[in-house]
């Protein structure tokens, strides 16, 4: 039974990444998962997804392209407000500029670097690298 569908989708995409397969499927969807893996793939750490509706929550296909050394999610979900990004960084993130945190904002899910410029906080979901 699957309570977080957004931990399950990334760790299934870490375990994918790190036995050397080339793609991933995943599923079920939700709208909150789509706008991660959109971030990741802005940021260059996936390929090309394509999302598919057969009826039962749908399915996801993602092109794995051997960027990720480790990725998760933060839970709880700690708000954060944009002068407390570089705390947040430290601790989750091996090195300073290395790596993404995926927050939700008002505007949308952001990496806290679009979010910083953006003058945004908001919550915290995940983090990749």
């Amino acid at each position: 039974m699957r309570h977080d569908l957004l931990n399950d989708a990334i760790s299934n995409l870490k375990n994918h990444e790190r036995i050397g397969k080339s793609e991933c499927i995943l599923h079920p969807v939700s709208k909150l998962l789509v706008e991660v893996l959109r971030v990741f793939q802005k940021e260059g750490y996936i390929g090309e997804f394509e999302l598919s509706d057969d009826g039962r929550g749908g399915s996801i296909r993602i092109k794995l392209i051997k960027q990720i050394n480790d990725c998760g999610i933060i839970k709880p979900r700690f708000p954060v407000k944009r002068a407390e990004f570089k705390k947040w960084e430290e601790r989750f993130l091996p090195a300073k500029g290395f790596g993404i945190l995926v927050v939700s904002t008002p505007k949308g899910v952001l990496s806290h670097r679009e979010a910083n410029e953006k003058n945004l906080g908001g919550r915290l979901l995940a983090y990749i690298y």
